[in-house]
């Protein structure tokens, strides 16, 4: 059976360089602006699948130690963001309105941020594209860092581990229970992983913002 691109991707991830390429991955798609179009969801699960070929590869560590390092790796991807936002903010504020910026849309973020910055910052990890500006807006707004911090880490710890856990147990009980391997199947699962995870980001962005039509009776 050929495989798709996708399913190509994710195993040339796991199978080169493993850990190391998959802790790059989630760095750089939480924390970096370059890495917004990295499959961070669908490479977790995926990892979770494969996550004894990596422990193996990793001098034969448990897989809970796989899943710390990769904690971490999320956790600094999105301190890292909210450094550059913090570094980037103060000339964003002294930076004159343009076509493309409008210093208005700023402060909105601001008083978005103070109101609901806690859940952004916690429910961004299980958004692709939102995962990877959340914390750089969290910095230009300079989000209080110690409640940033805390959710940025209770938020890594619930996604990474959801992810990676559900993916490893799945694998275990389809493979005692159907006898097949998921390994087979990484395409259609990235796919639908995807297609859940950012359906809400998609549906905000067109259907959010409209506005109800006004009562003039």
């Amino acid at each position: 059976m050929d495989k798709g691109i996708v399913q190509q991707f994710i195993e040339w991830i796991i199978h080169n360089g493993g850990l190391y390429v998959m802790l790059i991955v989630i760095f750089a798609e939480t924390g970096l602006f370059l890495g917004f179009f990295l499959p961070g969801d669908s490479l977790l699960f995926a990892a979770g699948i494969y996550i004894s070929e990596l422990s193996t590869e990793f001098f034969g560590m448990h897989y809970s130690f796989i899943i710390l390092l990769v904690i971490i790796a999320s956790v600094l991807g999105n301190i890292l963001g909210y450094w550059f936002g913090e570094k980037a903010g103060p000339l964003l504020y002294e930076k004159k309105d343009t076509f493309f910026f409008r210093k208005k849309h700023l402060l909105k973020a601001h008083d978005f941020y103070e109101k609901y910055g806690k859940g952004t910052i916690f429910l961004a990890k299980f958004l692709p594209l939102i995962r990877t500006f959340a914390p750089i807006v969290a910095g230009i707004v300079k989000m209080n860092k110690k409640t940033f911090i805390f959710y940025n880490i209770l938020g890594s710890i619930i996604w990474v581990s959801s992810m990676m856990l559900g993916g490893h147990f799945l694998q275990s009980w389809v493979l005692s229970k159907y006898g097949y391997s998921l390994k087979d199947h990484i395409e259609a699962i990235a796919i639908v992983i995807i297609l859940i995870t950012t359906l809400p980001v998609i549906i905000k962005i067109f259907f959010g913002n409209k506005k109800e039509p006004i009562n003039t009776n």
